[in-house]
């Protein structure tokens, strides 16, 4: 058995790039420990719900975001995953949607922009170049449209992909569980 090191040169950009990853992970970590980020075991849910509410949640994302205490929830269990920026883009994008004044759009268009779709914003969105540049290069002069398909786009990757894991996470099941408790010890008969 041969103990010899094989060297592999690695170029400066592929070292830079593995200490930004590595820097970029104790980074995160150190903020979650700061913060006090916590898994959804502790994560304090949302009250005011109805058993049927919850139930209601699990028939379509447009049920749960249009729900205050379910998009409430999901924003929290996103947030215990540090995936929250769909959501807060999305919201955004509703807000920019609802905007009347024209220069008010422009000016909410530019920090929706720098938030969620500069390349390396503190909160950017995972879109395909299509949609990334078709939206970009509405900016120039922004309407109430500015933002709909990259908002639809990530309306389905949550769709796909957040959502699903919400609706099997303990978080959920557990909200699911205490209002179903919670109606079914109110409708105990009283002795």
């Amino acid at each position: 058995m041969c103990n010899t090191k094989i060297i592999v040169p690695v170029s400066y950009a592929e070292r830079a790039k593995g200490m930004k990853n590595r820097l970029a992970f104790l980074l995160w970590k150190a903020e979650a420990e700061r913060t006090g980020a916590v898994r959804h075991e502790k994560m304090k849910k949302p009250a005011g719900h109805t058993v049927e509410e919850v139930q209601a949640w699990a028939e379509s994302l447009e049920k749960l975001l249009a729900n205050k205490c379910g998009l409430t929830a999901f924003q929290a269990f996103l947030h215990t995953e540090f995936s929250e920026e769909n959501i807060e883009f999305w919201l955004s994008c509703e807000d920019y949607r609802m905007t009347k004044s024209h220069s008010k759009l422009s000016s909410k268009s530019k920090k929706i922009f720098a938030e969620f779709l500069a390349v390396q914003s503190s909160k950017e969105v995972n879109l395909d170049s299509y949609t990334r540049e078709l939206t970009i290069s509405s900016l120039a002069s922004p309407t109430s449209e500015t933002f709909v398909l990259a908002q639809k786009r990530i309306f389905g990757l949550m769709e796909k992909d957040s959502y699903p894991r919400f609706l099997r996470s303990d978080f959920y099941l557990d909200m699911l569980r205490e209002s179903l408790n919670s109606m079914a010890s109110s409708e105990a008969p009283h002795e």
